[in-house]
């Protein structure tokens, strides 16, 4: 009880430190007083919790090592770990302390002193950790042993080619057989790490006898241990139905588990294994067996429903008929969190037959009468959804369209009108009772999916809609400010109309054809806007079959993976990847190790490598036997500089890093007034594509998350490639983002700004947040931009010398052409042609596309005897000059 009660008013620590007392901790931490001491110690660990150095009290601290008391000497080595890193030196200070404590008669000391050691990531104190490693791993107490296991995997990272010829692979291999369950559970994980690292499978459970460990140890250790033993199952291969059998047999009491990562774990197991089993009455028996988790998964907290929800939606598409009559399990409740309802909705559109279709749309119905706005309109897409799979259920569904339709609910009309669109598509020339109701309410649509949906029904349905005429031309009104996809539809829907009103509609369809190839900017409507003129011109009739043709029926394969990728993400159940619905390597960076590298040396360099790891094992040989050095004077830091965090060792320059700009400060307001979110924003071109990276900081008094992005229509199209994927960001912390860009998507039709910026909305938290993100006219041209002579020469001359723009530029030296052609070349300038002078001056051609195809063409005319350049500009989109010219300027050295 007093331990207890001391515990609780350990908080006292993380009070407001004050000035100078660094200076008092250090007297403190000399203190002949064990309870003093150890109030100090817990000092230093709140004041490093809370985010505050006091990497100047490490050789103090490390000091207080040598104690028999187990509280303080766990506090000891949490700082050690912490501070490793940043002193390597003084680290290696506290080596023979734990040298000594690995010997030590309590267990726990041992291990402790191991676990540290471990997590000291620096390549000096592995060499130290390798004699007391291998001494623990055959220690007399399991739970030795068992730290023993997850630290060889730790070392591995450090240094893999020592953990290799040190032979500790060979060992964790025997600690798989090991008596304790939970030793066997960390050398399956130890192994699996390592195995993941090295890319080869090192657990070999083809052994004979190796299944049957596993099984033995897994109904004994904890649940994570489980869980490791259940992921090294999911990767054997069973050798016969048989053996699928018996390891469904033994696999199937973790379904009832209280843990819902061990459920997880078993389901992926028994579905892998029942790719393996013919008997269709065992498949049958262990489908059923399968429903009860699943269902029992749902009643957790929400963020587990969640990823239990996503896992759920692999399962039902690689097994159609589980859950099959438990879909009333997935209708929603009034208290779950939109995240959940979103996958519950998919999930009931998954599931609905022709026996439970009456109920599914009643409830999706309450769900649209509902007060979300993001939940309604999901809602009324899976009524859509629903009426394309099953055609017995359109009826009813058209009927729950046209209630909603009633309501004159602006984001209601609209997305029941991109819902009857596709059922149009999937029945055409039924249930058209709905025509008059979206006729009626045009009024409502202001969205363009929406409007583009609306102009392909009245373009299909000319022929039964007396009064399509106008309802198009009033579309047309508009024609140039409304997105590529309205322009499209409005295109394609009035040649429709005119194939099937010929007569009455002449001017009309001679209207939008002269917008949409001589007054539009984008070349897909110009293109297609010459098709349909050439078509009508030449073969009217040839023209009613091509565009009023039939069209193939559509179906709902919305939430469908491709198979092979399904069959990988079932394989990675109740992993991150079965969440993302990704493989791996679409979202983790890993980290390169030595192994990679290896192959890549030179010969010389292995030898020299390997006598140097010899050498220096010798020389920790000896000093482990001769003992602890002397005691320094003062901090124990000796003269080092302890400002020299990395030691005497050189380093390679740093890769230079993307320059952020300070795109919204913390003391910005949000929608709500809020202040405390800051964003240092850059976008760049990587890898082919525009990249939106950001660096998000919170100086909030609380952690910030769910985040969302939106971005402004803008010249380019840019729009968001992906959602925001951003962790939780703790008061105080930052995050790292990266936001994928397609171009093309949301096109404004305005002229580019000078200077460019793109106007983003960031959601969280704390509040919806409206920023600015400058970026130049690099990061939208393309890599493939490059244009041939014979299609340079027109587009050079057409322009001619009216529109062309002409300056000098001032660069630091004197360039010939093959600097200006490589440094024009970073920025995705494209080499042409090259002309030489008699007076010794060259002239350079480049071209350089935009991701929205405008074409800009350059001549930069330079002479070794001069410091100055010549550039000429030619381009159809004049707009773009100055922004060109920018980065001209500072590519070559100008201002």
């Amino acid at each position: 009880m007093k331990s207890m009660r001391q515990k609780q008013n350990d908080g006292k620590f993380f009070q407001n430190t004050k000035r100078g007392e660094i200076q008092e901790l250090k007297e403190e931490l000399h203190s002949s007083d064990r309870a003093k001491q150890k109030d100090a110690v817990k000092k230093v660990i709140a004041n490093m919790t809370v985010g505050k150095d006091v990497s100047a009290l490490f050789a103090d601290v490390v000091n207080c090592i040598q104690t028999d008391n187990m509280e303080l000497k766990k506090l000891v080595y949490l700082y050690v770990i912490n501070y490793a890193k940043a002193q390597p030196e003084l680290a290696i200070l506290a080596i023979n302390t734990f040298r000594k404590d690995a010997t030590d008669p309590n267990p726990l000391v041992r291990s402790l002193a191991v676990r540290t050691m471990g997590c000291i990531r620096l390549d000096q104190v592995t060499e130290y950790l390798l004699e007391p490693l291998r001494r623990c791993c055959q220690d007399q107490d399991p739970y030795v042993r068992k730290t023993s296991a997850i630290c060889i995997p730790k070392v591995y990272d450090i240094n893999p080619e020592l953990v290799e010829d040190q032979g500790f692979l060979d060992i964790l291999r025997d600690l798989v057989s090991d008596a304790n369950p939970m030793v066997v559970a960390n050398a399956v994980a130890g192994l699996a790490e390592i195995s993941a690292t090295m890319g080869k499978d090192l657990l070999n459970l083809g052994e004979r006898g190796a299944i049957s460990k596993l099984l033995a140890a897994l109904n004994e250790c904890n649940e994570w241990g489980q869980v490791f033993i259940l992921d090294a199952l999911a990767r054997y291969k069973p050798t016969g139905p048989g053996d699928a059998e018996s390891i469904t047999e033994r696999v199937t009491a973790r379904l009832s588990h209280a843990n819902p990562a061990v459920v997880l774990t078993a389901i992926k197991v028994i579905l892998l294994c029942m790719e393996h089993i013919d008997n269709t009455e065992v498949l049958r028996m262990l489908a059923k067996k399968l429903n009860p988790p699943l269902v029992t998964l749902l009643s957790s907290e929400p963020e587990v429903q969640y990823a239990s929800l996503r896992n759920i939606k692999l399962i039902v598409q690689k097994r159609s008929g589980l859950l099959a009559s438990d879909v009333k399990m997935f209708f929603c409740k009034y208290n779950d969190p939109i995240y959940v309802k979103l996958e519950k909705v998919d999930l009931m559109c998954m599931l609905v037959s022709e026996k439970n279709f009456d109920q599914v749309l009643l409830e999706l119905k309450e769900y649209a009468a509902g007060v979300d706005v993001e939940f309604i309109r999901k809602s009324i897409r899976c009524v859509g959804r629903v009426a394309v799979k099953l055609e017995r259920a359109c009826e009813r569904a058209i009927n729950v369209l046209l209630e909603l339709i009633e309501t004159k609910i602006n984001y209601v009309v609209q997305e029941c009108c991109i819902v009857v669109k596709d059922i149009f598509r999937k029945y055409p020339s039924r249930y058209e009772q709905v025509l008059s109701a979206l006729c009626e309410n045009m009024e409502e649509l202001d969205e363009p999916e929406a409007k583009a949906s609306m102009i392909w029904i009245l373009g299909e349905y000319a022929g039964r809609i007396d009064n399509a005429d106008e309802l198009l031309e009033s579309f047309l009104e508009n024609f140039h400010d409304e997105p590529s996809t309205v322009q499209m539809q409005l295109l394609t829907g009035v040649v429709k109309l005119f194939l099937q009103r010929p007569s009455s509609t002449q001017d009309l369809v001679s209207k939008v054809l002269k917008c949409a190839t001589e007054e539009s900017m984008n070349p897909d409507i110009r293109d297609r806007g010459y098709i349909y003129w050439r078509l009508l011109s030449t073969n009217p009739e040839a023209t009613k079959h091509v565009v009023l043709g039939d069209k193939p029926s559509i179906r709902d394969d919305s939430q469908n993976l491709d198979r092979s990728l399904l069959d990988y993400l079932v394989s990675d159940l109740s992993l991150m990847s079965s969440v993302y619905h990704k493989q791996p390597e679409e979202f983790v960076t890993r980290i390169a190790t030595a192994q990679v590298a290896k192959d890549e040396k030179d010969p010389q360099d292995e030898d020299y490598d390997e006598e140097d790891r010899k050498e220096r094992r010798r020389e920790v040989q000896e000093e482990m036997e001769r003992g602890p050095a002397p005691p320094t004077n003062g901090s124990g830091g000796g003269g080092m500089d302890l400002l020299d965090l990395d030691g005497d060792s050189p380093t390679s320059p740093p890769v230079a890093a993307v320059q952020k700009v300070v795109a919204l400060p913390p003391t910005q307001p949000g929608q709500g007034g809020r202040q405390g979110f800051g964003v240092m924003s850059a976008m760049v071109r990587q890898g082919g594509e525009v990249k939106l990276l950001m660096t998000f900081s919170n100086s909030s008094p609380g952690p910030l998350s769910g985040f969302a992005i939106q971005v402004n229509k803008n010249p380019f199209g840019l729009a968001p490639r992906e959602q925001l994927v951003c962790p939780e960001i703790a008061p105080g912390g930052t995050a790292e983002v990266s936001v994928g860009m397609t171009p093309g998507q949301l096109l404004s039709g305005a002229a580019p700004s000078l200077p460019l910026f793109l106007q983003v909305a960031i959601k969280n938290s704390l509040d919806i947040f409206y920023l600015n993100v400058p970026f130049d006219l690099t990061a939208v041209l393309l890599e493939n931009g490059a244009l041939s002579r014979e299609a340079f020469t027109p587009i050079w001359q057409k322009v001619g010398e009216a529109g062309q723009k002409v300056s000098m530029v001032a660069l630091p030296q004197p360039m010939d052409a093959e600097i200006v052609k490589s440094q024009l070349a970073l920025d995705n300038t494209h080499f042409v042609a090259q002309r030489n002078a008699e007076d010794g001056s060259t002239a350079l051609y480049t071209s350089a596309q935009t991701t929205n195809n405008c074409t800009i063409l350059l001549e930069v005319t330079v002479n070794r005897s001069s410091n100055q350049a010549k550039v000429v500009i030619r381009t159809e989109t004049p707009v773009l000059v100055p922004l060109y010219e920018a980065i001209v300027n500072k590519r070559l050295g100008g201002r």
